[in-house]
């Protein structure tokens, strides 16, 4: 499993409507609403990485937020995010791009990166989601703030889970495919679907080695109560609120 299996699967014309259809109809949870404007306000520049079909970014812009930059390595997600963009009268700018090399853009260029849906997790190999952390970190202004969310291991919904998966790696009986302990494949319509579900120790290492101080670490459930298409959507996941130092 490689990114460019991953980016296979999100050009995909199923998955894809499925993440028009989030974008046309849910639009912004409550909880991302309630964190993005906390933390960000109207006038700041704004990128959205893994923006899929547009869902986070045009919820924000129907919101006033004028700055939004969306990037996705899925061509066809952006065609549609931007086929939603006019169809909706909003303002923001969509690009094809790599979380892991936005040479496109300058270092503090942007006041707030966000990466939703769990999609930082999505990308294969620490060493990769690390990197797509310090680019995320290049491109924050100094003070600015990097949000995104992750499954977490310590649910205890999938406590019996992990304790059978420890057993397995300890084993040496995990799929070759997987690179980590904490890598995953779940099953979609479309075939199986790659995913990193990290602990809470292991995202404060990578973001405290990047630079980032972090903020705020909660469950989305203590954020707000989610509607129930929110619910079918995703489960239960936390939301991470990185700042860059504003000395640096």
């Amino acid at each position: 499993m490689n990114v460019n299996d991953v980016m296979e699967h999100f050009n995909l014309e199923g998955v894809v409507q499925e993440y028009v259809g989030a974008a046309d109809r849910i639009g912004l949870w409550k909880s991302e609403e309630a964190v993005f404007t906390k933390v960000f306000n109207k006038n700041q520049r704004l990128l959205e990485l893994g923006c899929g079909a547009g869902r986070i970014a045009l919820g924000l812009a129907a919101r006033g937020y004028g700055h939004i930059t969306g990037v996705d390595f899925a061509i066809n997600m952006i065609i549609e995010a931007e086929r939603l963009r006019q169809k909706k009268g909003l303002e923001a700018r969509f690009r094809a791009g790599d979380a892991r090399d936005l040479k496109e853009f300058k270092n503090k260029e942007f006041d707030g990166v966000i990466f939703g849906f769990n999609g930082l997790m999505q990308i294969p190999k620490k060493q990769e989601r690390e990197v797509v952390m310090r680019e995320a970190y290049r491109v924050l202004a100094p003070g600015g703030y990097f949000v995104f969310t992750t499954h977490d291991r310590n649910n205890p919904r999938w406590k019996l889970f992990w304790i059978e998966e420890t057993k397995r790696w300890y084993k040496g009986k995990q799929s070759g495919l997987l690179y980590n302990f904490g890598d995953i494949f779940t099953d979609t319509p479309y075939g199986k679907v790659y995913l990193h579900i990290p602990d809470d120790a292991e995202i404060r290492d990578v973001a405290e080695r990047v630079g980032f101080k972090i903020e705020s670490n909660q469950w989305r459930s203590e954020i707000a109560r989610e509607r129930r298409d929110v619910l079918e959507m995703s489960e239960e996941c936390r939301f991470w609120v990185l700042q860059k130092p504003i000395w640096i």
